[in-house]
């Protein structure tokens, strides 16, 4: 599993020409999923996410983590973060799963990272053509992946 976090001041997404999801301060969350990732890779990447501290203190260092702030999440299906480019110039999503399988660990992740942050978390549509709008605060722009733990 491997997100993609953006510091923002604001974000939302957009389905159908209709607001989907709308939030200011917190990160918006870019997720993609492999076939093999399971509930372990959901809880590490939560955990992980919550307490990274990238937010600003008094001082201006990155010393605050999205807890620390209250801040708020909106967390967008991405197939794409999973793209094989070493062949030719057409990208392969070979090692993105399945929808039957990446949707149910999809809205796991979510309903996981709302029990973590105490609130509602936003969120994308599975597989919808999705316009995302967002004000990188910063620019911070961080990539994590449950499989590169060490």
């Amino acid at each position: 599993m491997r997100v993609v976090l953006q510091r923002v001041s604001k974000a939302s997404v957009q389905i159908n020409h209709e607001i989907n999801a709308v939030m200011q301060k917190g990160l918006l969350i870019l997720l993609g999923i492999e076939a093999e990732d399971t509930q372990e890779d959901i809880d590490w990447l939560c955990n992980k996410i919550v307490k990274m501290r990238i937010f600003n203190d008094e001082n201006e260092a990155m010393n605050l983590s999205l807890l620390d702030v209250g801040g708020d999440a909106i967390v967008v299906s991405q197939f794409t973060l999973h793209a094989s480019t070493k062949k030719g110039n057409r990208p392969s999503f070979i090692k993105a799963a399945k929808p039957d399988i990446a949707v149910p660990l999809y809205e796991k992740f979510i309903k996981k990272l709302e029990e973590s942050l105490g609130k509602p978390v936003g969120s994308g549509e599975f597989g919808a053509d999705m316009k995302v709008e967002l004000i990188n605060d910063g620019p911070v722009t961080i990539i994590v992946d449950s499989k590169n733990k060490s």
